[in-house]
């Protein structure tokens, strides 16, 4: 559905005040603009994977079920158009492994031709394409035989990287081979709350570890098929970071622990792929406080609901400097850093233009204190499946009426597309961030 009149209005506005403004906050030239999405929270109907299963046991909230989604399968193309027209320049999507592998080695390639329409949909509208094999979701067969638990599982998914390369590489600027791998394993074998719902250390360990295999895998067959000439593929995952404050700054036991959860989430898994990056993606979502170590998986942080902070409608804490912080962590890689994910889940739109604001605030300050980053992608492009949240948490720069599959563009993808337009923060954009005078900033191109 294209923009309506009156949203066009406010945006030719916004491009007007544009030009009386003294100053942007500028990003890097070529930086990428755009949104996420992810197979099984937008297309539908992908009934061959093992979160289906799972949502026909009536397991997410109220009891919902993914269903058509926001009918993207069929809608990619009329959705592509809005990103376009919203000012965006890339976009990151996913493969689902269950629509083209339905059965273990036997390819459906109906649907991988589907596939190529969507990226060349993707490509015709001027967005670079970021990919992601692995979102969550595995393809029943998989499951049956042991998932990712089972040794054989790197190869195993090896094969369906080869199959993807060879009918698709030509239209993908860049690959995620896998999306938040530890958030994956520990969500299924150690809160038990996705699926396999297993609690088992051990066996989170073996995960993780057979993902990794995968992923080296994945980066040297993607390399080894698509490398020639000048041309070289560009190959990361998406690592889920997160943000780190301790109250008593001379616990050394605090400290301690502090720096244990780090490297643990943040860079375990950079360490198990060591010099099998060319780029380091960043979903950034969580801040935690730590008022007192303990260790107890249950006590881990403080709540911070009694401490009144503020919180987007799923209770996750909006602290734009905690995306300074990772990616300023995250720069000892000197790898280009693109935000893979980044986004907020409110009713109240105008709180979601602030949080888009003040985040691409940070990362400005971080580009200017020497980090590389080279885009940023909002999540999500849509509402969408949330996966256990089911469709009771509203991300989406567009809104979907699941009834209807009417798409509405939100005040806030307005304020993101002056931003993508510009290539930087017009000064008018900082009223959402309490700045009103160009003397309270220095701005540097």
């Amino acid at each position: 559905m294209p923009i309506s009149n009156n949203k066009k209005d406010k945006l030719r506005k916004l491009l007007l005040e544009e030009s009386q403004d003294e100053a942007v906050l500028k990003f890097p030239p070529n930086f990428l603009w755009g949104s996420s999405t992810s197979s099984h929270q937008v297309e539908g109907n992908n009934i061959n994977n093992d979160w289906w299963a799972w949502e026909q046991e009536g397991l997410a909230d109220d009891h919902q079920v993914s269903g058509v989604a926001a009918d993207h399968y069929n809608r990619y193309d009329a959705d592509f158009s809005l990103a376009k027209e919203l000012q965006q320049n890339a976009h990151r999507l996913s493969i689902e492994w269950s629509r083209v592998e339905p059965e273990d080695n036997e390819w459906n390639m109906k649907e991988v031709e589907h596939y190529r329409k969507v990226l060349l949909s993707a490509r015709d509208k001027g967005l670079k394409t970021m990919v992601t094999l692995h979102h969550f979701t595995n393809p029943m067969w998989f499951v049956n035989s042991g998932g990712w638990l089972q040794k054989e599982a790197p190869e195993i998914f090896q094969s369906y990287v080869l199959m993807m390369i060879k009918h698709l590489g030509d239209l993908i600027d860049f690959w995620v081979t896998i999306n938040e791998p530890l958030v994956y394993a520990s969500q299924g074998y150690i809160a038990g709350v996705w699926p396999p719902q297993m609690k088992s250390p051990i066996k989170t360990n073996r995960v993780v570890r057979n993902m990794a295999k995968a992923h080296i895998l994945a980066y040297r067959s993607i390399h080894n098929l698509l490398d020639k000439d000048k041309f070289k593929a560009k190959v990361g995952f998406a690592n889920n970071v997160s943000s780190y404050q301790i109250y008593n700054k001379h616990s050394f036991k605090d400290y301690a622990f502090m720096q244990g959860v780090d490297m643990v989430w943040n860079h375990w898994f950079m360490h198990l792929t060591k010099n099998c990056h060319d780029f380091i993606g960043l979903n950034y979502y969580f801040h935690y406080r730590i008022a007192k170590a303990r260790f107890s998986q249950v006590q881990f942080f403080t709540d911070i609901r009694k401490e009144r902070r503020e919180s987007s409608d799923v209770g996750w804490e909006i602290y734009p400097p905690g995306i300074f912080d990772v990616v300023m962590d995250m720069s000892k890689y000197k790898l280009p850093i693109y935000i893979t994910e980044n986004g907020i889940a409110v009713e109240k739109d105008s709180r979601r233009s602030r949080f888009i604001v003040s985040y691409v605030k940070e990362l400005y300050h971080a580009i200017q204190a020497g980090a590389p980053v080279k885009g940023y992608f909002y999540w999500s492009l849509l509402d969408n499946w949330e996966w256990e949240k089911g469709y009771n948490a509203r991300f989406g720069l567009v809104d979907v009426d699941f009834k209807t599959q009417k798409r509405t563009v939100r005040e806030s993808a307005l304020v993101y597309a002056d931003i993508a337009r510009n290539n930087g923060i017009p000064h008018h954009l900082l009223k959402f961030v309490g700045h009103v005078t160009l003397g309270e900033i220095t701005v540097k191109d």
